[in-house]
């Protein structure tokens, strides 16, 4: 499933996160890279350990337990402490897979990634390029989000960003483990879900809600790698 999740962040957050970024420790983008990745990034990344990779990251995952949207789309277990990376002119970031398994540096936890996140701070406006694009079944997307919006996708699927031809793209990047390993039982579950929340808003007495609500919560428990 891929999926889009408006303001995650404000246009106040978005800028504070902006001017925190101006000042922050960039890096090759490699440190966090396994082989394959590595041969085909190429893009700036903040100081995992920086104290704004760290502020910021903590301001995203809050930002992320206010957004019910998410919470019913990814179901998560845990997720990787947020990213920053920037692409400026040129830069690229080659059709890849993400790793299976990621490490924290700071505390050694493992998690398993069964979904990927871009959260954009740029507007589209500010740079041509830089498109992220993912491989489906359905085909290929192109997605380039207004700033604050993110986008979600299984970790399995085949991506790549598009080179930077003009400005710069900042985002910031994660991963989530999520309670429901499988993402077609997990679209499953977000498709009636949103049926559930629609059917609860538009006919609330309906004798089918408790029904649905049950299926839902059974297949939850059916399905949940707790």
């Amino acid at each position: 499933m891929l999926l889009q999740i408006p303001e995650v962040l404000s246009a106040d957050q978005v800028a504070r996160f902006r001017a925190r970024l101006e000042t922050a420790p960039w890096v090759d983008g490699n440190v966090t890279s396994g082989y394959q990745s590595a041969q085909a990034k190429y893009n700036e990344q903040v100081q995992e350990d920086s104290a704004e990779a760290r502020e910021l990251g903590e301001a995203v995952l809050s930002a992320l337990g206010s957004s019910q949207l998410f919470f019913s789309a990814a179901l998560p277990k845990q997720v990787f402490p947020p990213l920053f990376n920037r692409y400026r002119e040129g830069m690229t970031f080659g059709s890849h897979v993400d790793g299976a398994i990621r490490t924290h540096a700071a505390t050694r936890t493992r998690i398993r990634t069964d979904l990927s996140a871009t959260l954009f701070l740029t507007p589209p406006e500010e740079y041509d390029g830089g498109e992220l694009v993912v491989e489906d079944t359905y085909g290929t997307h192109q997605v380039k989000l207004p700033a604050g919006h993110m986008i979600l996708y299984p970790a399995t699927s085949l991506h790549k960003v598009n080179p930077i031809t003009r400005g710069a793209r900042i985002g910031s990047f994660f991963w989530i483990q999520s309670m429901v390993r499988d993402d077609a039982q997990r679209t499953l579950l977000f498709d009636l879900d949103m049926a559930i929340v629609r059917l609860t808003r538009e006919r609330p007495d309906d004798a089918a809600l408790v029904s649905l609500v049950g299926v839902y919560h059974n297949l939850l428990r059916m399905w949940s790698t707790l």
